[in-house]
């Protein structure tokens, strides 16, 4: 695995591409904007998405999805809702076997497919894999300490990509749950909503810590009912993820959680960002699965009434307080 693909030039997608080399590999990174594959590749830098890293010189930037064809892996890290579209891209140039190891995070929209269930419709001669746990984009690419998992249905491979990408301080850790570890990261984003708007309303750090916990209960949950395994979210794809994602501030969703704790509307705080807060999105579809499976997930769902059916956020933070006393476990 020598050369890596990377499909997504955004922070997350640029960092990998870092990582990559730093690995000893040869990373090629394709951008949606022209100019975002123009400064990658001739001024060895990414001002939109991650200013202020100076990019290897192996990372070639592209517009062109046939150019990774040659990639003895594939990173997908799109935002979720457009990994079809680039999966149906990516189709015609894609070598039978190639490894897609998906990094985005997030269950599509209208469907509520797991993101490997839409690779297997969209890119079916691709090996699913996934890349999951607790990153901030900026701290991978400055070569801070950072641990994930690669989850891959095939141990085999999964270990070999886990030798190809890692690095003293990038560590991944291979398992063989993709399921669950896709549960973990996506339910995450929404719960660091949750998490935000107690920040923003200033209820306390003990209403934070009670959320998190009943919050990773939900993850567990549908995880399980989707056929994941309780233990893997235990782990980096879960518990890790999902402390890291709720209790920063550099977490997009933590801080557009705070922005609506705090009165603002939601289109307010979505007019004056480029980038993507995963949970907004996520938060329809995570109800969408549970009531599909029967899962009972009362802190997501406030989360998509508050968001996207007009609720009142007092009134439904006292809604959830007033919810029947009941056994912690179970």
């Amino acid at each position: 695995m020598e050369h890596v693909g990377i499909v997504g030039a955004g922070a997350w997608g640029t960092a990998l591409a870092v990582t990559a080399t730093r690995a000893g590999r040869r990373a090629t990174l394709w951008a949606h904007e022209p100019e975002v594959a123009r400064a990658i590749d001739e001024r060895h830098e990414n001002p939109l998405y991650l200013p202020g890293v100076a990019l290897p010189p192996e990372i070639a930037g592209t517009t062109d999805l046939a150019v990774l064809a040659g990639a003895d892996i594939v990173v997908l890290v799109p935002p979720a809702q457009h990994l079809r579209s680039v999966c149906k891209g990516l189709a015609p140039h894609w070598r039978r076997g190639t490894p897609a190891l998906i990094g985005a995070k997030g269950i599509e929209e209208g469907s509520f497919l797991l993101l490997t269930e839409v690779l297997a419709e969209a890119l079916p001669e691709a090996v699913p894999a996934v890349l999951s746990g607790p990153t901030f984009a900026a701290e991978v690419a400055r070569g801070l300490p950072t641990a994930v998992s690669v989850a891959c249905a095939d141990q085999a491979l999964g270990r070999r990509m886990v030798e190809a990408l890692g690095t003293p301080s990038f560590r991944p850790y291979w398992g063989d749950d993709p399921l669950g570890a896709q549960i973990g990261g996506a339910v995450k984003n929404v719960l660091a909503i949750a998490c935000g708007i107690v920040a923003g309303r200033q209820l306390g750090d003990n209403a934070r810590a009670a959320l998190l916990t009943r919050g990773l209960a939900e993850i567990l949950r549908l995880a399980e009912a989707k056929g994941g395994r309780r233990e893997t979210l235990m782990g980096l794809s879960g518990l890790g993820d999902l402390i890291l994602t709720a209790t920063s501030t550099q977490s997009r969703n933590t801080s557009l959680g705070m922005a609506l704790g705090e009165g603002r509307s939601l289109d307010s705080v979505l007019s004056e960002r480029r980038t993507v807060a995963e949970g907004v999105y996520t938060a329809r579809s995570v109800i969408g699965l549970a009531n599909r499976l029967g899962v009972e997930m009362p802190l997501c769902e406030a989360v998509d009434a508050v968001l996207h059916r007009g609720a009142d956020l007092d009134e439904t933070i006292r809604g959830l307080l007033a919810r029947p006393f009941k056994a912690e476990i179970g």
